[in-house]
């Protein structure tokens, strides 16, 4: 697979389109580019590496619109969080590096359905409540999201809103904070993906402009979708993901 053949193309610019409306809307845009690349003929390691360099972008966008929210979370300064993430992010992605292909052809759809479960509890499970936890423990669950967070990825944002939200921030500022250090984990797991060059980049190129232009989309239809109904999507997507992957392994 080389990305260049007009059906590659046409799958990769739907799938980035569809992501990238679909991360404005709700979340879980890897869902489809996962899919998509494998479709074109990856194999599940590169197509997860290559999916997270194409959908960055967006995430840094995202981030950079929310940067005035960001703050320190209890007693934590937010610098210090976002440091553990650039860190944990590279580790993840070095490990993924380290994974052959069939183990994690293997894993695969077990992370899928553990990020998709992920997703259903903080789209649509009653709300945990604040405890203040204390700096030490944010601290170490941070650090394993993160490095969660460059090897795979999926489901990242609602462990994060619900981890700062026992910690005790407002919800704004735990949206703001966990879309700051998902971008952070994405970036600095790009940076070792790419420099790897075992990413596909034209496939990367083709699906991140499409999915920055569904963002945009995405942005502009927010008031106007119904929230549910799109979560709601997500999880089946997640779901029929998890089936179609254990059903070719």
């Amino acid at each position: 697979m080389d990305g260049g053949s007009a059906a590659e193309i046409g799958i990769l610019l739907a799938a980035g389109l569809w992501a990238g409306l679909q991360n404005a809307l709700a979340g879980g845009g890897s869902f489809v580019t996962l899919p998509a690349l494998m479709l074109t003929g990856l194999d599940a390691r590169v197509a997860n590496l290559t999916s997270t360099i194409a959908l960055f972008p967006g995430q840094i966008t995202t981030a950079l619109a929310n940067r005035q929210l960001t703050g320190p979370v209890g007693n934590t300064g937010f610098r210090l969080l976002l440091a553990i993430s650039l860190v944990g992010g590279v580790l993840g992605a070095w490990l993924l590096l380290q994974t052959p292909t069939g183990l994690f052809a293997a894993m695969l759809p077990w992370l899928v359905l553990a990020a998709t479960l992920l997703f259903a509890r903080g789209a649509f499970g009653r709300p945990l409540a604040a405890t203040h936890l204390a700096r030490g423990p944010l601290l170490a669950a941070q650090a394993l999201i993160s490095v969660y967070g460059g090897y795979f990825g999926g489901g990242i944002g609602f462990l994060m809103l619900a981890l700062f939200t026992v910690a005790g921030a407002t919800v704004k500022a735990a949206q703001a904070n966990k879309n700051a250090l998902a971008a952070a984990m994405n970036l600095s797991g790009a940076v070792v993906f790419a420099a790897s060059g075992e990413a596909v980049w034209q496939a990367a190129l083709t699906l991140g402009l499409a999915s920055m232009a569904g963002g945009y989309l995405g942005a502009r239809l927010i008031a106007h979708v119904p929230d549910r109904a799109i979560k709601r999507l997500v999880v089946a997507i997640g779901l029929a993901l998890f089936a179609g992957l254990l059903w070719r392994g």
